[in-house]
């Protein structure tokens, strides 16, 4: 058993990152100025994307495209249930209806084939969601939903280094949503980006981002800057702060070297968990020019297979000093959510009570892996042995 604590996930802040923050404070612009201007042009760079908007989260994000898009009352949305609350208080913030439909059970997004069972008269968009950071084939869904007036926003909460179709998130959708969160592949510990090619979005979502203020209100308080503004929509409160978007910068610039050590990581503990009778990692590496962000390591533990339930699997993992998490736990099972409409969610249900998110992050070594690698098969057979 290890001797020290593995967490679940563990911020990789080095000592550029802190200086970044740091040099922000010093230099006396604290909420949104240039060091956002800076964190949208170079992520809109690195991207390739034609707009960059920074918010303060990826729910943000989400919000503000949906209201972008004109969902309001009567709409449906339809979206996987196998993902974080948010994007379904998104659409019920605005008066929508979440629509639920189910997911491949080999990639836990969302498909073409899935979205057809649920799309009606009232929908207006859709939002495909790159779970852990696995390409969602979303030009796929774009291609049925363009010609039927259908929108499309990509929730890429774990897409920081995913590519779909050799693109980023946002390249044949409407708009995707990027999360920055702690445990995101790059941090801003809140905040969130929201990329699109359109330029009537951008314009919108860069509006109603800060109270429907027009657009550089926030120089005011620069020299040469005037106290005059006007406020042209009903706007909300998301704008970045500048010293959330320093760390951003100073994150993003390692964006590679973090990405590759995910890889590494990753294939490491695919040849480790090969042929474990009952658990199966629920992605493989994708063919170029797609490329999973590996945001999230999971695996799903058979029950009726191994002799031993998922959450009995976590706790024996915890008495093995090894921290794990679970994503998700499906939105239509939440209280709030019961009575939303949706479809036969057979592979959502199933999997949902199989999943376990393994640790994964730069900081973690390959004898890591191979701790967490060995604490899975000893309590697989130790199962097996009980009910055999």
């Amino acid at each position: 058993m290890r001797r020290d604590y593995l967490p679940y996930y563990k911020p990789c802040i080095q000592e550029d990152d802190i200086e970044a923050v740091t040099s922000c404070l010093k230099g006396g612009w604290l909420t949104t100025g240039p060091k956002v201007k800076e964190f949208e042009e170079e992520f809109a760079r690195v991207s390739k994307a034609k707009h960059a908007i920074a918010v303060n989260s990826c729910t943000a994000a989400l919000q503000l495209a949906l209201v972008a898009l004109g969902v309001g009352p009567g709409d449906e949305v339809v979206m996987p249930s196998l993902t974080f609350v948010a994007g379904a208080e998104c659409v019920k913030w605005l008066g929508a209806d979440p629509i639920f439909c189910d997911v491949d059970e080999s990639s836990l997004c969302i498909t073409p084939e899935t979205v057809r069972r649920v799309v009606g008269a009232k929908t207006k968009a859709i939002i495909p969601m790159h779970y852990g950071g696995c390409p969602a084939r979303v030009r796929e869904i774009v291609e049925f939903a363009k010609p039927i007036g259908i929108a499309v926003i990509e929730d890429a909460a774990h897409g920081v280094g995913t590519l779909d179709g050799g693109h980023w998130p946002g390249w044949y959708s409407d708009a995707a949503a990027f999360s920055f969160y702690a445990t995101k592949n790059i941090t801003t510990a809140e905040g969130g980006m929201l990329l699109t090619n359109r330029d009537d979005i951008a314009e919108k979502v860069r509006t109603l981002s800060l109270h429907g203020m027009d657009r550089d209100a926030w120089k005011r308080y620069m020299k040469g800057g005037t106290w005059l503004y006007d406020v042209v929509a009903v706007g909300y409160k998301c704008n970045l702060p500048d010293i959330a978007a320093a760390l951003g910068l100073s994150q993003l610039s390692k964006l590679p070297a973090f990405q590759a050590k995910r890889d590494m990581l990753a294939e490491h503990y695919l040849k480790g968990l090969q042929g474990i009778p009952g658990l199966r990692p629920v992605a493989e590496f994708p063919q170029a020019p797609d490329r999973h962000s590996w945001c999230i390591f999971a695996v799903l533990v058979d029950a009726n297979s191994t002799g031993i339930s998922r959450d009995a699997v976590i706790e024996e993992l915890r008495t093995r000093n090894i921290g794990t998490s679970v994503h998700f736990i499906p939105t239509h099972s939440f209280s709030a959510y019961r009575n939303a409409k949706q479809a036969h969610l057979a592979t959502t249900d199933v999997v949902s009570s199989q999943l376990v998110s393994l640790p994964l992050y730069p900081d973690m070594s390959t004898s890591d892996v191979e701790d967490v690698v060995a604490a899975l098969k000893e309590i697989l057979s130790e199962a097996q042995l009980r009910t055999a």
